[in-house]
């Protein structure tokens, strides 16, 4: 019996992902599909990381496609493919970087600078090529978690090497003066070496750069929204009222100079003891889930007030590299495929498919 492409289309079509909830079908994700026989084999191009995923996934193309009369053997092969999506008008992209993702807080103590570790590590752990800034000049806090302690290189004399550890390109003002020194910088001057920390380090073809923002909504973290090429925001709140009503104000910040938020991560959300079992909601509960129904947006999940998350990122191996089969890794995991994934539905930048006109005298 002669396999019928119409109905097998349809039922790979029936297949939603999880995580943007369309079909492959129509998003022209399904390519290359060849019948043979009874054998069929077609491609999945998927627009985010998600590498962990991909046997599950293939697991459910090939059950549908088995559900139509004829096919016996299915071979699926998934690959991906991310590209650059739009910024704020009038923003150019950064070369070797296809999407820069601030993550956020409006206020500092809330786990901000862990979630951007974890976050970019993540990304990094299903897929991606990923560079992480640390754009806190007072308090950098990446070299400690990132656990690189050494200056970066200059092959020229003007641009810098990111370094590397985990798998993921770095740079902080952390790298260029002793731990201990005050960073006594007036915004301007602060502002000034975040911009040559992000525009003269050579990032290697990112599919991602994550920025660990300061804490706030002042000069600094307005200027740097305004002329940093943003594809989104990640807001990193705890569920506490006071944490919540800064993330309002950080949240307002974005909308002003129109960089989408791509969710809310709950940190701090409730605490285990590890003594005798008993979770209790120490900083309040579901403030991030109410703040995300009430402003309309994505809530990213919650992560809990556990020691061990501390730990790993002051000993330089933050918790997806320490412990990546822990439930506290998994939902790292969770939430930069979510990120992914809602840069993806984002629409795409085409400036570098937009020709130059130059005009030139005519002799």
């Amino acid at each position: 019996m002669a396999i019928n492409e119409q109905n097998l289309l349809a039922a790979l079509a029936a297949v939603p992902d999880p995580l943007t909830g369309k079909d492959f079908v129509s998003t022209k994700a399904v390519q290359n599909l060849r019948i043979q026989g009874a054998a069929v084999a077609f491609e999945v191009e998927l627009s985010y990381p998600a590498r962990s995923q991909h046997e599950a996934l293939r697991a459910r193309l090939a059950a549908a496609a088995r559900t139509v009369a004829g096919v016996q053997e299915v071979a699926v092969d998934i690959r991906t493919h991310i590209t650059a999506h739009a910024v704020q008008r009038g923003v150019q992209l950064l070369p070797g970087v296809k999407n820069i993702v601030a993550v956020a807080s409006g206020k500092g103590g809330v786990g901000k600078s862990t979630t951007a570790a974890n976050l970019a590590l993540a990304l990094a752990a299903e897929g991606a090529s990923v560079g992480l800034l640390d754009a806190d000049i007072y308090g950098p806090s990446q070299p400690m978690m990132m656990g690189i302690d050494r200056k970066p290189d200059s092959l020229d004399g003007k641009t810098m090497e990111p370094l590397v550890n985990h798998g993921v390109q770095v740079m902080s003002i952390g790298f260029l003066v002793t731990p201990d020194q005050a960073m006594i910088w007036r915004g301007p001057m602060a502002t000034q070496a975040l911009e040559q920390l992000l525009r003269q380090t050579n990032w290697k073809d990112l599919d991602y750069l994550i920025v660990d923002m300061p804490p706030g909504t002042g000069d600094i973290q307005l200027t740097l929204s305004q002329r940093v090429p943003l594809t989104g925001a990640v807001i990193v709140t705890t569920p506490q009222d006071i944490a919540l009503l800064d993330a309002k104000k950080g949240i307002t910040m974005f909308e002003k100079v129109g960089v989408p938020i791509l969710g809310i991560v709950e940190n701090m959300a409730v605490h285990v003891c590890s003594q005798c079992g008993h979770a209790e909601h120490i900083f309040g509960e579901g403030g991030a889930r109410r703040l995300a129904q009430e402003r309309g947006m994505h809530y990213l999940g919650a992560l809990p007030l556990d020691l061990n998350i501390r730990l790993q990122a002051d000993s330089g191996r933050p918790t997806v590299v320490a412990q990546p089969a822990s439930e506290v890794a998994q939902i790292y995991l969770q939430v930069a495929r979510d990120v992914a994934a809602r840069i993806a539905l984002q629409s795409k930048d085409y400036s570098a498919k937009i020709p130059s006109i130059t005009i030139s005298r005519s002799t």
